[in-house]
């Protein structure tokens, strides 16, 4: 079994980072309100016949593989998935 290390691993677990944050001094720490217009972007990877749908599908929608990627995210949202 692999020891997992937080500052190396892809995906930190809560806790990981008490003990640096406990010893921070309050002045070293910034608090921001959120930025409504900010956007994200995600990084799809597909290859392959999976890439090939994915532009089939676009094709036959006229849209974009963004859009229809959008889409699918936007109705599995509403369907409570």
């Amino acid at each position: 079994m692999s020891t997992k290390d937080p500052w190396t691993d892809p995906d930190p677990q809560p806790g990981d980072f008490d003990a640096e944050l406990a010893v921070l001094d309050p002045s070293a720490v910034q608090y921001r309100e959120g930025d409504t217009s900010a956007t994200l972007r995600i990084v799809v990877s597909l290859e392959g016949e999976d890439a090939a749908r994915l532009a089939r599908i676009a094709e036959a929608r006229g849209r974009r593989p963004a859009d229809v990627v959008a889409e699918l995210v936007r109705d599995a949202d509403r369907s409570g998935a």
